[in-house]
């Protein structure tokens, strides 16, 4: 009788046993080893690539990581950082108003108080421009500097990966590219370049009473049910002893190792929360989002290079301004305490804060039914944010037309910001990327490929 394990336990025996069905045969069915398996990958000797700038060509860096926000389903440029108030109800609907910040002569949307308080402290993009309307084509867009094309290209995440979380020697447990909470799932992150940069994705819920990391917690498992578990694997595990001494094997036992001292030891307590003073988790938000921002900042904290933070449900076709009223102020909270957090800690000049959707939303509003005062996809002009790792605070960059429905002024194309960020991370843009072809590729696009620029931002840097 076959069971629904048995794809896992057959093997030839012409060769040594593959290390992925070494982890899959000695870890089986314990939390912790999805982990296990990120980790033997990441192990693996890097492609070879060509090119690769050297530390002497590549610019100075003023940035150490990201905290990327991710807008998934494109924000409203005109309800949050390009407010429109005179361009009539058709255009700002119930939303009528602007508030001034605390930088002269900025202001942002109604519902956004928090992030009024500290415009001194980032910098606004209003002129993001791309032209695309799908969600799929706008995220690997906005991600990559890209247009879909021969090859699949990794995402900003995944290149930061390959320069700053491996090259320069990153011992810890914690994988330098993590996504909180679900993968952004709209693209590929890692592109050609393979699983060894695909981002470690939580799972779980961190406003939740224990932030079940999948891979490190479990729900209703405690640590020492865990530590039994481990125990009683070792004592069923007699494939270990009967291919004892295998290369692959001892890689996939120290994949598993690794993978338990994340679980059990100290480094998986960054995922903690309970551990931060209450009043600093209420001043994030207790919600999902704001507990996000809070796990990103530990994450930084800890030497991750990369982190995103998917923040989902902004594809308002209908019903717009209920949902407004309710996301808007939770992001509110939790963005301006993450940005001001790092401040006060003395992130903020070594981390860049990256909040972008892959567009914004129609400034004219939909009220037809079954709309019932909707936005829709709009490429034409939307709007990002960046603050620390070298970005100048309370400025703005370009200028859309009275109505937010084009760029009036200094377009900017995500290649354009993709590659500004990479020189502060201390990339050098010309630099190859990993290819398992051994192809050359670099990390921004070059003019010989065909893409619209605006130039790097050098007003904000």
């Amino acid at each position: 009788m076959h069971t629904k394990h048995d794809s896992f336990i057959h093997r030839s025996t012409d060769g040594p046993v593959s290390r992925r069905e070494a982890l899959r045969l000695g870890v089986l069915g314990s939390a912790g080893f999805l982990m296990a398996q990120q980790m033997s990958a990441a192990a693996e000797p890097a492609a070879p690539a060509p090119a690769v700038a050297t530390a002497a060509a590549a610019p100075s860096a003023k940035a150490k990581a990201v905290i990327q926000i991710w807008m998934w389903g494109g924000p409203p440029h005109t309800d949050t950082f390009d407010p429109k108030p005179d361009a009539g109800s058709d255009f700002t609907g119930p939303l009528t108003g602007a508030i001034e910040t605390n930088v002269k002569g900025i202001r942002v949307g109604t519902l956004l108080p928090e992030l009024a308080k500290i415009a001194d402290k980032y910098s606004i993009i209003r002129s993001m421009t791309h032209g695309v309307f799908g969600h799929e084509t706008a995220s690997y867009m906005t991600q990559t500097g890209r247009m879909p094309g021969r090859i699949v290209y990794p995402a900003v995440g995944a290149v930061v990966t390959a320069f700053k979380g491996f090259e320069e020697g990153s011992e810890g447990l914690i994988p330098p590219y993590v996504v909180l909470t679900e993968p952004q799932g709209r693209f590929s992150e890692a592109g050609f370049m393979g699983i060894r940069y695909k981002p470690f994705a939580t799972g779980g819920n961190p406003n939740a009473y224990r932030f079940a990391v999948e891979g490190i917690t479990a729900p209703g498992i405690s640590d020492e049910q865990q530590l039994q578990r481990r125990e009683l694997l070792q004592r069923v595990n007699t494939l270990g002893r009967f291919i004892e001494g295998d290369p692959q094997m001892s890689t996939a036992k120290q994949a598993k190792d690794q993978a338990y001292d994340l679980i059990l030891g100290d480094a998986g307590k960054v995922f903690d929360l309970s551990e931060e003073e209450e009043e600093l988790r209420v001043r994030y938000g207790r919600n999902t989002f704001g507990q996000s921002c809070l796990a990103a900042r530990r994450l930084i904290e800890k030497g991750v290079k990369y982190v995103t933070i998917n923040y989902g449900g902004w594809d308002t076709h209908k019903d717009h301004f209920p949902t407004m009223r309710r996301k808007l102020p939770e992001m509110d909270k939790g963005m301006a305490t993450l940005i001001s957090d790092l401040s006060d800690r003395g992130l903020l000049d070594s981390t860049i804060v990256w909040w972008v959707g892959e567009f914004g939303r129609t400034p004219e509003v939909d009220w037809k039914s079954p709309w019932n005062g909707g936005r829709h996809h709009y490429g034409h002009v939307f709007s990002s944010v960046v603050a620390g790792g070298g970005f100048k605070g309370g400025q703005v960059v370009g200028e859309s037309t009275p109505k937010g429905e084009h760029v009036k002024d200094r377009p900017v194309y995500p290649c354009d910001l993709i590659g500004t960020m990479y020189e502060l991370l201390g990339i050098d843009p010309e630099a190859g990327l990993p290819h398992p072809m051994g192809e050359f590729v670099r990390a921004v696009p070059g003019p010989d490929e065909g893409l619209k620029m605006g130039g790097r931002l050098k007003e904000i840097t």
